[in-house]
């Protein structure tokens, strides 16, 4: 039976494929995704390493693992320059912001589809000694490829929500066979690693290292990025920043509601919009425009450097008089039409709401806010970020809001006791600085994993 799965699981992506193809081709034509890495996808012809140093390749889906990596990397390459470190996404958001933060040292491709002829070729083309996997990619053919080709897999950052739990212990002798191919698995917490062994890991290869996410939170308001943000929207120091972030519907449009209720009152109040996916900017471009408040977008906002130029920011149009135009100075409201700025416009917030906890998504990563001393709030619907969450209610760093009123309650609670919502952001960001230092723990774990491959046949060419 597990010798036929590679080719059960073929045929069970082929039909996956099939019917959801016309939606996959409305996706492409509508909103430009899937356009991209095709070959790399659905053939495994990813960028063929070339040397025969040792090799690391980290897999992350999408932006949010992408951000994960980057303490982890830092680390590798400050333990071990001598090794060559690849990065494969899932998604383009993830690919495009992969590139903008790692591209310039490191390979960076699409990973291909768990068909078993693309990941072998994909395995044979980049030769890697340990495959990274973070937080939790149990993709049957990528892992068996992987063994095959001799190297080990690794989990960092490994977490099992509620469902994906149920999910894979209905199917816990195949689950346990696939987790007995991984050499570490590096997870976020003892609930999360006792999941772990009870779908079969070995108990010696389960590890709690802690949350990566607490490493990569930026603490220091006065980084370069937050400055130069700053700067670049003319944020005065005695104004307040309300910021909603990895925002989706209908957030957006409270954020807006409760910021017009409270502009009259509190005139040196911003608000900023963040929307999470890049496909809503026009979405929520809309609802501004409705709205009647003067504002702007991040993209055409004068760029103040040669960094921020590069991020693909507009030049300023001296005597275009439209209130979303390439402006100077908004004075109300910006919205963030940006990948990748996120973690840097927290810092330049006072007031924070993190999105994707009023709807479907089971929240975002309310840590970055929280690292920042933001007084932070979010809805009741963060399951994904469930330890975390219990983590910052229990140090009274954060709060929920239950609804749209309870979250204007809180806003106009900031802006009147500004005291209180200053210590609110205070305990938040010692949570934060208590709990850093899970790549350290990590990054030990992953080094003995890594020896060095003798020249085999899968340095050949590999169609």
């Amino acid at each position: 039976m597990f010798r036929l799965l590679p080719f059960i699981l073929n045929g069970v992506y082929l039909t996956l494929m099939l019917l959801a193809s016309p939606w996959i081709l409305w996706a492409a034509i509508t909103r430009g995704k899937y356009r991209e890495g095709f070959a790399e996808k659905l053939l495994g012809r990813v960028p063929r390493r070339v040397g025969n140093r040792p090799c690391v390749w980290l897999h992350a889906v999408s932006m949010g693992e992408v951000n994960l990596l980057e303490t982890t990397l830092a680390s590798l390459r400050q333990n071990k320059p001598e090794w060559t470190l690849v990065i494969s996404t899932t998604t383009k958001t993830g690919y495009d912001l992969a590139c903008k933060k790692y591209g310039a040292e490191h390979t960076v491709f699409y990973c291909p589809l768990d068909f078993s002829w693309a990941v072998k070729n994909a395995m044979q083309r980049v030769r890697p000694n340990l495959l990274v996997l973070a937080e939790l990619e149990l993709w049957p053919n990528l892992i068996r490829a992987a063994s095959d080709c001799g190297a080990k897999v690794a989990i960092i950052n490994g977490r099992l929500s509620d469902n994906s739990f149920r999910g894979y212990r209905r199917l816990r002798p195949l689950v346990a066979s696939l987790l007995r191919q991984i050499d570490l698995i590096a997870a976020q917490n003892a609930e999360t690693a006792e999941r772990f062994r009870q779908l079969g890991a070995p108990t010696e290869r389960v590890v709690v290292t802690g949350s990566l996410k607490f490493d990569g939170a930026i603490t220091d308001r006065d980084n370069l990025r937050t400055r130069e943000l700053r700067k670049l929207a003319d944020l005065a120091e005695d104004e307040i920043v309300f910021l909603a972030g990895s925002t989706q519907a209908p957030e957006e449009q409270y954020a807006i509601e409760i910021f017009q209720a409270l502009a009259a009152e509190y005139p040196a109040l911003r608000l900023v919009l963040v929307p999470r996916h890049p496909e809503r900017f026009e979405e929520v471009a809309q609802l501004l425009e409705r709205s009647g408040v003067r504002w702007a977008r991040r993209s055409r906002l004068r760029c103040e450097s040669l960094d921020l130029a590069s991020e693909g920011c507009v030049a300023a149009t001296a005597n275009d008089d439209n209130s979303h135009s390439a402006i100077r100075n908004p004075k109300s409201t910006i919205l963030v039409d940006t990948v990748g700025e996120l973690s840097a416009w927290w810092g330049t917030a006072t007031i924070g709401f993190v999105g994707g906890s009023f709807g479907s998504r089971e929240g975002q990563n309310m840590l970055e806010p929280a690292a920042y001393g933001v007084a932070t709030c979010f809805g009741p619907k963060t399951r994904n970020f469930r330890d975390i969450v219990s983590q910052l209610l229990a140090a009274c760093g954060a709060e929920v809001v239950q609804d749209r009123d309870e979250l204007e309650q809180f806003v106009r609670r900031a802006l009147n006791d500004p005291t209180s919502a200053r210590q609110l952001g205070q305990r938040g960001r010692a949570l934060v600085l208590a709990q850093q230092g899970a790549t350290e723990r990590t990054v030990e774990l992953l080094q003995p994993l890594v020896a060095r491959k003798p020249s085999t046949n899968n340095s050949r060419d590999a169609a």
